[in-house]
C-alpha cells in the first residue's frame, strides 16, 4: 500500500534529520524537507517537517535548557512573527520549483556566511532582522534554520550555547508555523501522518545525534556545520534544477 511505504520511508528520513540536528543544532529541516519533496509534494514536505521537528526541537530545548541564550531566542522571535504572514504568502502563491530554488538559494547564502566567518553583533535590530528572514524562510520552505545558524555562528557562540539557543528559537517557530498553516489551511492528512510518525523516531536520532556531539570539539563542530549547509544547498538546488 503506497500510504505504508510513504510512512516508512518518512521514518527513514526523520531519523536521519533527527541525528544530524542533534549533532548540529540545526539540520532538520535542511535535511527532512528536501527528502520529504521527492516521497511527497513539497507543499506537504514543509507541513510535515513543521510537524516532526516540533518534538526534535522541544526535545533539545528541554534538556539543553540551561546553556539557552533565552533572551536572545526572544528577540530573534519578534522578528519571526513579524516575517510569517510574508513567508505564508510566498508558500500560497509560489510554484514547486520556485520554493526548491528558495531553500537552495538562502541555504547557499549561509553556507557562504559560516565559511567566510562573517561576524554578526547580537543587537536588538540585526536579532529582528535575522528572525524576519528566518520567519518568511519557515512559513515558506520549512527551513528556517539557515539564517539563525549564519547569525550564531557569527556571534561565536560555542557548541553547546548553539545548540541550545537554536533549539528554543526554533520551538516557538515551529508551533507559529503550525498554527500559521492550520489558519492557512494548508494541513492535510497526509502531513499529519508523516509528523505523527516523526514523534517517536526523533527520540532515537536525539539520542544518536547527541552521542556524536558529546565527541566534538568547537572546531571540528564549526566544520560538521558548514558541511551540512554546503551538502543541503547542493542537493536542493541540482533537485530544483533538474526539475
Amino acid at each position: 500500500m503506497w500510504q505504508v511505504s510513504t510512512l516508512l520511508a518518512a521514518a527513514v528520513i526523520i531519523l536521519i534529520a533527527s541525528t544530524v540536528h542533534a549533532v548540529t543544532g540545526f539540520g532538520y529541516a535542511l535535511v527532512a524537507t528536501p527528502l520529504l519533496a521527492l516521497t511527497v509534494d513539497p507543499h506537504t514536505a514543509v507541513v510535515a517537517t513543521t510537524l516532526s521537528a516540533l518534538a526534535m526541537t522541544v526535545t533539545i530545548a528541554v534538556r539543553q535548557r540551561h546553556h539557552a541564550e533565552w533572551k536572545v531566542a526572544m528577540i530573534a522571535m519578534v522578528g519571526i512573527v513579524l516575517g510569517m504572514p510574508l513567508g505564508l504568502w510566498v508558500y500560497a502563491v509560489a510554484s514547486e520549483q520556485a520554493l526548491t530554488v528558495l531553500i537552495g538559494v538562502g541555504v547557499l547564502g549561509c553556507t557562504v556566511m559560516v565559511w567566510r566567518r562573517v561576524k554578526v553583533h547580537g543587537n536588538t535590530p540585526i536579532l529582528v532582522g535575522v528572525g524576519l528572514l528566518s520567519g518568511a524562510l519557515s512559513t515558506s520552505t520549512g527551513t528556517n534554520g539557515p539564517p539563525m545558524v549564519a547569525a550564531f555562528q557569527g556571534m561565536g557562540y560555542d557548541p553547546h550555547k548553539f545548540r541550545a539557543t537554536l533549539a528554543a528559537v526554533f520551538a516557538g517557530t515551529s508551533v507559529l508555523s503550525l498554527i500559521g498553516f492550520a489558519v492557512a489551511g494548508q494541513v492535510n492528512t497526509q502531513s499529519i501522518w508523516i509528523g505523527l510518525v516523526g514523534l517517536p523516531v526523533v527520540q532515537l536520532g536525539w539520542f544518536a545525534g547527541n552521542a556524536i556531539f558529546s565527541r566534538i570539539d568547537p572546531e571540528r563542530f564549526r566544520k560538521v556545520v558548514l558541511v551540512a549547509l554546503l551538502v543541503s544547498a547542493v542537493v536542493t538546488l541540482s533537485s530544483a534544477l533538474s526539475g
